[in-house]
C-alpha cells in the first residue's frame, strides 16, 4: 500500500524540494489518473537517478506520464518509437560528412536529450538494444573510436506491450537488471474512469486555446538536491540487515523453504541491492520523512525486483510469479 502522497506541512515548508516535488506530484497525479503508482514510482527514478520500464496494455497513461513529467521539469524531452527495422544510429546518432570542411561530424541522436521515451523497447532488434544498454548503464555512447557523455539529467522510460508478442525481441536479462524499477500499469477502476472521461472532455473542449507548455516546477539544480538528499536519508543498521538479508534470500532460499529453492533459478544482483536501497530511501523523501523504515522496503520491493529474479522451469509450469515469490520473501524473512 503507498503512502499518502501529501507530504507533512511541517516537512514540505522546511525542505523547498519536498515541496516542489510534493506540488510536482499533485499535478501529475489531476493528469495521469487511475495510476498512482506509476505517478510515484516515476518520481521515485528520478529521485533514485534510474531508468524505469512501464509494462500494461495500450491507453493506460504511459506515454502521457512522461510526457506530463516533461513539461514540468527543467529539461528537453523525446519520443522515440521503437521498431523492428530501427537501426543503431537512430538512436545515438551517426558521423555526417561535411563537404564544406572536407571531415566528419557527429550529429547527436535523440538519446542525447534530458528524458527519453523508448516507447515500445521490446520492438528493436539486438543491435538497438546494445547502444541503449551502454547508454543506461554507462551514461555514454561509443560511436567508432569516440565515447560522448550524456547529460547529467538522464532518465529513460521504455513501455512494453504484455499482449501482443509478434514481431518483438524479448529484453535480454542484463538489459533488464539495467533498469531501476520494472513498474507494471493495471485498468483503472470505475471511479477514475469517470474521471478520465471528464479531463478528456475538458481537454477537447480547451484543444488550441491552452498554453501546451506547461510550467516548470522542477529546475536540475532542485532535482539533483533532491537526489543528494535521498542518499543523505538515515537508515538504521537493522534496517539495511534486513534488506540485505531480502536480496540474500532471493538467491539462497534455502533457509525459507523448499518451495522457494524450487522455484528461483537466480536471484538478485548486487545492483538489484543498490536499486533497492535507492528506492526505498526516494520513496520515504518522497513521503516526507528523514528515516527509511521496513516499509518503505517493502513497498518498492515488487517493482525493483520483479525483472531480477529469474524463475525456474518448475515455477512456471505451476504458474508461479516472480510477484508471487517476492510476497513470499516479504512474509518470510524477518524484520531485524
Amino acid at each position: 500500500m503507498s503512502a499518502p502522497s501529501t507530504l507533512p506541512q511541517e516537512n514540505a515548508a522546511s525542505n523547498p524540494a519536498q515541496a516542489a516535488f510534493s506540488r510536482l506530484r499533485k499535478e501529475l497525479e489531476a493528469c495521469i489518473i487511475g495510476q498512482p503508482t506509476l505517478v510515484e514510482h516515476l518520481l521515485v527514478a528520478l529521485l533514485a537517478d534510474g531508468h524505469l520500464l512501464v509494462e500494461g496494455a495500450p491507453g493506460l497513461a504511459k506515454t502521457t506520464a512522461i510526457k506530463e513529467l516533461a513539461r514540468r521539469i527543467e529539461g528537453d524531452f523525446h519520443r522515440l518509437q521503437f521498431t523492428p527495422d530501427l537501426l543503431p544510429g537512430d538512436l545515438t546518432g551517426t558521423e555526417v560528412f561535411r563537404p564544406q570542411t572536407g571531415a566528419f561530424e557527429f550529429q547527436r541522436g535523440p538519446i542525447f536529450h534530458n528524458l527519453v521515451l523508448a516507447d515500445e523497447i521490446n520492438r528493436a532488434p539486438a543491435k538497438v538494444q546494445s547502444a541503449l544498454l551502454e547508454a543506461m548503464g554507462e551514461r555514454q555512447i561509443t560511436v567508432g573510436q569516440v565515447s560522448y557523455t550524456l547529460p547529467r539529467l538522464f532518465l529513460v522510460m521504455a513501455t512494453q506491450n504484455p499482449i501482443e508478442h509478434e514481431g518483438t525481441y524479448p529484453l535480454p536479462e542484463a538489459q533488464l537488471d539495467r533498469f531501476l524499477m520494472h513498474v507494471r500499469v493495471v485498468y483503472p477502476d470505475a471511479g477514475a474512469e469517470k474521471q478520465i472521461l471528464e479531463l478528456a472532455r475538458r481537454q477537447a473542449r480547451a484543444a488550441g486555446t491552452q498554453n501546451a507548455t506547461g510550467q516548470v516546477l522542477l529546475t536540475q539544480e532542485q532535482i539533483f538536491q533532491a537526489q543528494q538528499q535521498v542518499l543523505d536519508m538515515h537508515m538504521s543498521a537493522a534496517v539495511e540487515e534486513y534488506l540485505i538479508q531480502l536480496l540474500l534470500a532471493s538467491r539462497d532460499p534455502s533457509p525459507y523453504g523448499e518451495d522457494l529453492m524450487r522455484w528461483i533459478s537466480y536471484g538478485a544482483s548486487p545492483r538489484g541491492t543498490i536499486a533497492l536501497d535507492r528506492c526505498a530511501r526516494a520513496n520515504a523523501w518522497l513521503n516526507g520523512r528523514d528515516y527509511v523504515s521496513p516499509d518503505d522496503i517493502q513497498t518498492v520491493a515488487f517493482d525493483t525486483l520483479r525483472h531480477r529474479i529469474l524463475l525456474s522451469f518448475e515455477a512456471e509450469a505451476e504458474g508461479v510469479t516472480a510477484d508471487d515469490i517476492i510476497h513470499e520473501l516479504i512474509q518470510r524473512v524477518p524484520v531485524s
